[in-house]
């Protein structure tokens, strides 16, 4: 069977799947609860020569185009789909992404055509999705959009996001451009959508520009219904070329001496009869015991398979196991919610997630497996857990893939989000390597590699403490699943050497933090105000510090790629624009040093400012909470703006919860 799935455990045995589902069922039981409310009547705006009905009606439209433009995630698009959130409305409808859609197929078009690229034919244009239970009833709107913008749209049904990247160069397919339907880690009312081009993903000033166009023609839309598809897109079955490419990937890397299709198996007894026969050949045995202990090598060799357990948190991600795995001749028994369900009853599929992080340490350890690994829901993180059943993810992850990397690329440099540990960087640097520290936020973590390399810094990974990670090699691409490949080549290549310590032996030196602590500070506004509040009050903390106003506390930068105020400003000659404000402090004494560093960052996500703290003694969290408190907040006159409880609480008490 490919997949069971029982709340709590499921295990996995044998899959017989070939291919990866293009259609997942929704659960019958939620379909009829389900509500996508969009206005059904025609709303005509008409400006009148009266100057009252002018006014309403230019308020009219700020407000019907600031729905659109809210739904603007960074470099990504994102909303409520489905009623049942508390305090929040749906705002991620049909009719929006019709509008998006449309206006993104118009935007790759004019691209194409300024770059003397664009097709004899109609430009073609992918879609995929997670198994979230709105992305039906949004496909049709995403089909409409993009027929309007006069592009062939594909199909893919059930997918990931870095496939949909890779569906833009992978052979047949080879598409002008793709969208993600996901929200990745967010809960099941919530989606979005992400945007990929053959260059890679959009950024930001990008998607804005998508947006504020899709703002306009939503806007003023005669109606703003879509529920009819005048044009059928064409089913496709994508995923099965994007799984042989992983599936090839391992197998010309490994190249493994004995079976080089089913490089996953054949590890756990191999010195041991490897040297049994090497005495055979060199000491007088008789030639049949000779042959006999050969053959007995070689199918204990083809008999013992890596065993492995996937954690796919009913996203998109269990066809790793069926599609990748089990064909490269691991045995992924034990394995956890492969089925995709768009409620995620078990968990929240995410590889910071404790709950799914437990899961699969259990089952690692229940299974005595030699790796676990847990994707996000649409495939672009993951995270692993050794064979002793340490999770590695965050710093531990980003050390691990650095371990792998500067081994291949000796003295690279590894761009890291401004929330790792000061002990990941001497890591790095111990190991010849070079780290940067930059803006938190994927898309800006993997840019920065990108501008780099073409600066003349080799950078060959790009990670944020979140799991999101792309390698120079892989199209800069944020791809759990290729990071995972890399981890898998890594440890037969440790088995094949005769190793059986597993991959946590590579960062087994890697120092932890004392304390480590995020905190939140909502913004007390409504909504459309909550972005520039945050802006101000994280401006008002750097010259807080610039200033001197707080002892010990100066704004950090690594110095080492042209990176300054707090790892957030390029100095070089082409200085990319913030599309967030944030700010990394180190924090010192005269009595301990330098102990420990705080982050502050408006978020993207919600109205709210995070500060993230860590220090390398006990208590140092909470004396950065005090002084933040005492000589920032409160003298700023920021207490008033923002809702600092969680900040005073554990200044009092040193505890989170």
């Amino acid at each position: 069977m490919a997949s069971t799935s029982i709340p709590s455990h499921s295990f996995h045995k044998n899959p017989t799947k070939t291919s990866f589902p293009i259609l997942t069922k929704t659960p019958k039981q939620f379909n009829n609860n389900l509500q996508f409310p969009f206005s059904l009547s025609s709303q005509n705006i008409k400006l009148s020569a009266n100057s009252s009905n002018t006014k309403y009606n230019e308020v009219y439209v700020d407000e019907e185009m600031d729905r659109i433009r809210r739904l603007q995630n960074g470099s990504d698009v994102r909303g409520v789909a489905v009623e049942g959130e508390k305090g929040r409305t749906v705002d991620l409808t049909p009719p929006a992404v019709e509008a998006i859609a449309q206006s993104f197929g118009e935007w790759v078009t004019k691209g194409l055509e300024r770059e003397g690229r664009l097709p004899e034919g109609p430009v073609r244009v992918s879609l995929g999705r997670d198994p979230r239970i709105s992305g039906r009833s949004l496909s049709v709107g995403i089909f409409e959009g993009l027929a309007r913008a006069g592009c062939l749209v594909f199909d893919m049904g059930l997918a990931t996001t870095p496939a949909c990247f890779m569906s833009t160069l992978l052979p047949p397919f080879e598409y002008d451009a793709s969208i993600m339907m996901t929200a990745s880690h967010l809960p099941y009312t919530r989606n979005g959508l992400k945007f990929f081009t053959k260059k890679g993903g959009l950024t930001s000033p990008e998607v804005e520009e998508i947006c504020n166009e899709a703002a306009r023609r939503y806007a003023n839309r005669t109606t703003k219904v879509s529920t009819l598809l005048r044009t059928t897109p064409t089913r496709v079955d994508f995923m099965s070329t994007y799984c042989k490419h992983l599936q090839d990937i391992i197998k010309k890397t490994v190249n493994h001496p004995l079976h080089y299709d089913t490089p996953l198996q054949g590890f756990q007894v191999l010195p041991v009869f490897d040297a049994l026969a090497a005495v055979c050949t060199t000491v007088v045995f008789d030639n049949k015991i000779v042959h006999f202990v050969n053959q007995l090598s070689n199918f204990i060799h083809q008999g013992i398979k890596m065993q492995i357990i996937v954690n796919a948190g009913n996203g998109s991600g269990g066809f790793f196991t069926w599609a990748v795995l089990d064909k490269l001749g691991a045995d992924t028994f034990g394995s956890l919610h492969l089925n995709p369900d768009g409620m995620f009853p078990n968990h929240i599929p995410n590889p910071e997630d404790k709950t799914a992080m437990s899961l699969t340490r259990a089952a690692v350890l229940q299974n005595k497996a030699d790796l676990g690994i847990v994707f996000d829901t649409d495939v672009d993180r993951s995270g692993v857990v050794d064979k002793e059943g340490n999770p590695i993810n965050g710093d531990k992850l980003i050390a691990l893939m650095s371990s792998i990397v500067l081994k291949e690329h000796p003295g690279t440099t590894i761009v890291t989000d401004a929330r790792t540990s000061m002990a990941l960087t001497r890591f790095i640097t111990d190991r010849g390597g070079h780290h940067c520290l930059y803006r938190v936020g994927y898309r800006n973590v993997i840019d920065k590699g990108v501008h780099l390399n073409q600066d003349g810094i080799e950078a060959h990974l790009m990670m944020e403490t979140s799991g999101h990670g792309a390698l120079k090699e892989n199209h800069y691409l944020d791809d759990g699943a290729y990071m995972v490949v890399k981890i898998i080549i890594e440890m037969v290549r440790m088995k094949l050497e005769g190793s059986n310590e597993g991959i946590g032996s590579l960062i087994k030196d890697l120092e932890e933090p004392s304390e480590s602590v995020e905190l939140r500070m909502n913004v007390i506004s409504e909504p459309r105000h909550a972005k520039s509040i945050a802006i101000e009050a994280i401006e008002s903390f750097k010259n807080y510090i610039q200033d001197g106003l707080i002892r010990g506390w100066e704004l950090d930068s690594c110095g080492d790629c042209w990176v300054s105020e707090g790892c957030l400003v390029d100095s070089n000659d082409s200085p990319v624009p913030i599309d967030a404000q944030m700010y990394r402090v180190k924090v010192w004494d005269e009595e301990n040093g330098e102990y420990g560093w705080i982050h502050m960052r408006q978020s993207i996500h919600n109205p709210n400012i995070a500060v993230n703290m860590q220090s390398t003694m006990p208590g140092g969290c909470q004396s950065m909470a005090t002084l933040l408190r005492d000589k920032f907040l409160v003298p700023s006159g920021m207490d008033k703006m923002l809702d600092i409880a969680q900040i005073d609480k554990f200044a009092k008490s040193g505890n989170v919860n």
